[in-house]
C-alpha cells in the first residue's frame, strides 16, 4: 500500500479523521498528506522535539504545539505519542520507527476514537518494519 492510501484509506475514510500527513520518523519529508493539510516545517521539527524530550514537565506539555497553524493544548506527550486539542477539535501523532503520523479530527468525532485509528495505524506499521 502507498503512503497515500494509508492516508486516505486507514485514516480519511475510517470517518474518525479529517486530514492527515506522514513524514518520515526525523520529520525532514513529507511521505503523504491530505490536500490542504500543510504542516509546517517548524511544526513537525517541534514535534520530533517533543518525542526526544526527557525532561520531568516537557516544552510541548507547558507551551503547546502547532499544526497546521493551530495551536493546540497538550493533553498528552510520552516517547510516542502527542495528542492536542483546540476546542472540541483535535491532532493525535503517533511515532514509528520510521515514519510521523500527523492526524487530525473534527469536533464531530470522540478524542477516544480518533486516537484509536491513529495508534491503531501505528502499531500496524511497527509491527511491517516502519
Amino acid at each position: 500500500m502507498s503512503w497515500q492510501a494509508y492516508v486516505d484509506t486507514s485514516l480519511v475514510a475510517t470517518g474518525n479523521i479529517d486530514k492527515a500527513a506522514i513524514f518520515n520518523s526525523e520529520g525532514t519529508s513529507v511521505w503523504a498528506s491530505s490536500k490542504g493539510f500543510t504542516v509546517a516545517p517548524t511544526e513537525i521539527q517541534a514535534v520530533v522535539a517533543s518525542f526526544a524530550d526527557n525532561s520531568e514537565v516537557k516544552k510541548v506539555q507547558s507551551e503547546g504545539f502547532h499544526i497546521a497553524g493551530e495551536k493546540f493544548f497538550t493533553l498528552k506527550s510520552d516517547d510516542r505519542s502527542l495528542y492536542g486539542k483546540k476546542g472540541k477539535e483535535g491532532v493525535v501523532v503517533v511515532k514509528t520507527q520510521q515514519a510521523i503520523l500527523v492526524a487530525h479530527y473534527p469536533e464531530s468525532v470522540q478524542p477516544g476514537s480518533a486516537a484509536t485509528t491513529v495508534e491503531q495505524l501505528g502499531d500496524y506499521l511497527i509491527s511491517v518494519g516502519y
